[in-house]
């Protein structure tokens, strides 16, 4: 996984990370979004406009983000 969406992002949904996403790895969720980490390219233009700051490398992630990592796996289990 490369880029992972976090708490900032709950309830709030803007979408300007799905409109610059150039592979289409970014998926409306019931609360937030999720990147999809076999997709991404970890190009970052999620990051730069996420009017939230919500966007984090996988690497950078807060001890207390890193349960964002498990969510966003399992969003995309449960779309299989």
């Amino acid at each position: 996984m490369s880029y992972v969406i976090t708490s900032p992002c709950l309830g709030e949904k803007f979408g300007e990370c799905v409109e610059v996403c150039p592979v289409d790895c970014i998926f409306e969720g019931e609360d937030m979004y999720f990147i999809d980490p076999d997709l991404c390219i970890d190009c970052g233009a999620c990051q730069a406009v996420c009017p939230v700051e919500a966007i984090y490398h996988e690497e950078d992630l807060l001890p207390e983000d890193e349960m964002f990592i498990q969510k966003a796996k399992e969003f995309f289990a449960s779309q299989e």
